[in-house]
């Protein structure tokens, strides 16, 4: 909660486009229907009510991951669960929209 607070008022200090750059992937927890209607290029869509089920599409657990979502509310649950599940470097980024302007 505190992480999602933080994006809402602009405090998140990460630098998105530099983690894009050294090859983080971006994962889209969004709905399929929403990932269809716009998305950030090269992102990977896996809806975060899917994501526990279809983790080895994930293929390293030291992969730098972004999650995003529509607001960053779904973001943060994908990135705990990615935590709980021994991936060690995750970011939650937030809104789709926003996150795709920092890159």
């Amino acid at each position: 909660m505190l992480e999602a607070i933080k994006n809402l008022f602009g405090i998140d200090k990460t630098d998105y486009a530099a983690l894009v750059k050294q090859g983080a992937l971006i994962l889209d927890v969004r709905s399929k229907s929403e990932y269809s209607g716009g998305h950030i290029k090269n992102s990977v869509n896996i809806p975060v009510n899917e994501l526990q089920h279809n983790l080895s599409k994930i293929k390293s657990k030291d992969q730098t991951i972004i999650t995003c979502c529509a607001s960053g509310m779904r973001s943060a649950s994908a990135k705990s669960i990615l935590l709980n599940n021994g991936y060690k470097n995750v970011h939650n980024g937030g809104g789709w929209n926003s996150l795709n302007k920092k890159l």
